[in-house]
């Protein structure tokens, strides 16, 4: 079995609807194991009540569950243009995996919602992406095979760096279908990458 971990850091269920999305689309690529999992929340309960702060009860990731992944698919919102400090905070703690070179030659992947389609989207996915290369990790956008990324009817998010949607000043907007079809597509797409790899592994291991 190929295994593949969606990680995601989210607030108010933007990125956990579009982690879902990964995560089935990942599942509908035969011989694939997913794991849907969000890093630690750091902002202190009270704080997260008072914003409004949506309850999830998926399970906790550790830093070092990430070596037993064939392919990771990394979502977070942009905070200022950039990753989620949430995120930040789980990959700085990865360092002992970075010094064993426990990572390289993995796949990596990421998803992100903005609250304006100007705020950083494309910023957040590419700085994102900065970190798994230190880790040696093969980086997977979405490609225009994913036509929807192209629409110019409505608001669509995503790009060629990953998949993504736009929440709104207020948060108020919920993923697109197509937004949700772009994760989806991405998903799959990383977890097909990682089953050619891992075939192609077992067959250089024979020879």
């Amino acid at each position: 079995m190929t295994r593949v971990l969606v990680l995601y850091y989210s607030s108010y269920g933007h990125v956990r609807a579009l982690a879902q999305a990964e995560a089935e689309g990942a599942r509908s690529v035969p011989g694939t194991h997913v794991d849907l999992r969000r890093v630690p929340e750091t902002v202190p309960d009270a704080i997260r009540a008072k914003a409004g702060f949506d309850p999830d009860d998926t399970p906790v990731a550790t830093p070092a569950d990430l070596e037993f992944y064939d392919a990771i698919l990394f979502g977070t919102p942009t905070l200022f243009g950039m990753m989620a400090g949430q995120m930040k905070s789980f990959l700085d703690q990865a360092g002992s995996l970075w010094a064993r070179n426990a990572l390289v030659g993995k796949l990596a992947a990421v998803f992100t919602s903005t609250g304006s389609q100007h705020g950083g989207h494309e910023a957040t996915l590419l700085s994102t992406q900065i970190p798994l290369q230190h880790f040696g990790m093969l980086i997977v956008g979405m490609p225009y095979s994913f036509a929807g990324q192209t629409s110019a009817e409505g608001i669509v998010g995503g790009a060629p760096y990953g998949a993504g949607t736009i929440a709104g000043a207020d948060g108020s907007r919920v993923p697109s279908a197509t937004d949700l079809a772009g994760a989806r597509y991405q998903g799959a797409h990383v977890a097909r990458l990682a089953a050619r790899l891992a075939a192609r592994g077992r067959a250089d291991a024979v020879a």
